[in-house]
């Protein structure tokens, strides 16, 4: 394993995979410096590590990562020249696409965006060598039943129908795809099933991410969705970033769940409603523009499931999950889902 000290610029800091990422890597003999960049204020979190006996090591920059100005100033600034970043960690926003997409409007979403001009910038900044981004497994393809056991060479879903949302994780995929073999700079790209938080929130899931509103599926599917604990998904960033392992790589958890068992477990609850109506719902929401409401009531991963081979991950990085994700009982005593270290 390659432990020479790294310089390391980590986006969307300020959210909650962000925080954890911080924190774990400030703690890491072989990283030098974090330059954590957030759209909003520096978290609390960050109190100790910013004022603290280590002040110096992280520094935080607040920048609108969508937009080409402020993601050329970050780049090109003193706070990059004096840290000499050398690697980039590309974490994705919490959530949906971002500034909703109206249908006159040939926009692209935020997430794309983002993915775009930094991937843009770690190629002309001479000093970056190494650029981690976090992709999502719902770019696969799937095929009817619970049965899909998906690998990295398993095929991409590029049907041009897609919900805004869905479209947006395959964009990002095939940018940084396209760099995987690049000679100067080297590209790892992590592809990750829903994503459970240590207090329950569940990311990178459009049907879940607000346990308020039920989770849609359609009636008499009840698909099967693959996990990973937050904790993992870091293990897996440090394990690549001392490795240098260029490639993709899947990233999963033991665990898997029908999804209306990972809806009632998150505090919320799962509703079938029956084919047609789903499907004309979803039209509806895509004639209104509400990409985020399409995202939630259309796509294969209501119908069908899937769990991911993480084989290559084991051998080319060293991943194996070290937390388990299972019923438990929060604060308030009210059962909910939550990880917690093996």
């Amino acid at each position: 394993m390659n432990h020479e000290r790294r310089n390391i610029l980590i986006s969307h800091a300020d959210e909650p995979l962000g925080r954890r990422l911080v924190k774990c890597l400030h703690y890491d003999e072989a990283v030098e410096s974090i330059l954590a960049v957030g759209a909003g204020p520096p978290p609390h979190a960050f109190d100790r590590f910013l004022r603290g006996d280590s002040a110096g090591r992280l520094s935080y920059i607040r920048v609108d990562l969508a937009r080409h100005r402020p993601v050329n100033d970050l780049f090109h600034s003193s706070a990059v020249r004096r840290d000499q970043i050398d690697t980039v960690i590309h974490l994705p926003h919490r959530g949906s696409i971002g500034r909703e997409l109206q249908p006159a409007l040939a926009g692209v979403p935020d997430r794309t965006s983002e993915a775009r001009l930094v991937l843009q910038h770690c190629l002309e900044v001479a000093s970056i060598r190494h650029l981690i981004a976090i992709g999502s497994a719902c770019v696969y393809r799937l095929v009817p039943g619970n049965a899909n056991r998906l690998t990295e060479r398993s095929e991409i879903e590029f049907d041009p129908d897609l919900p805004a949302e869905t479209r947006s994780w395959v964009d990002c995929d095939m940018l940084f795809h396209a760099e995987i073999h690049n000679e100067r700079l080297g590209v790892t790209l992590l592809r990750l099933p829903t994503v459970v938080g240590q207090t329950g929130s569940l990311l990178m899931n459009p049907s879940l991410e607000t346990p308020e509103t039920p989770a849609v599926r359609a009636m008499g599917f009840d698909p099967m969705c693959a996990l990973v604990a937050d904790g993992d998904v870091v293990r897996a960033v440090q394990l690549a970033l001392h490795r240098r392992a260029e490639g993709i790589f899947n990233i999963a958890g033991r665990e898997s769940l029908p999804l209306s068992v990972l809806a009632r477990w998150a505090g919320g609850r799962s509703l079938g409603i029956p084919g047609p109506l789903l499907r004309g719902l979803a039209g509806a929401a895509r004639l209104l523009g509400a990409e985020r409401a399409r995202a939630s009531l259309d796509g294969p991963h209501l119908h069908y499931g899937f769990t991911l081979n993480t084989e290559l991950a084991e051998s080319s990085l060293g991943f194996q999950p070290r937390h388990r994700i299972a019923l438990g009982r929060g604060d308030d005593g009210r059962p909910r889902i939550e990880t917690s270290p093996i």
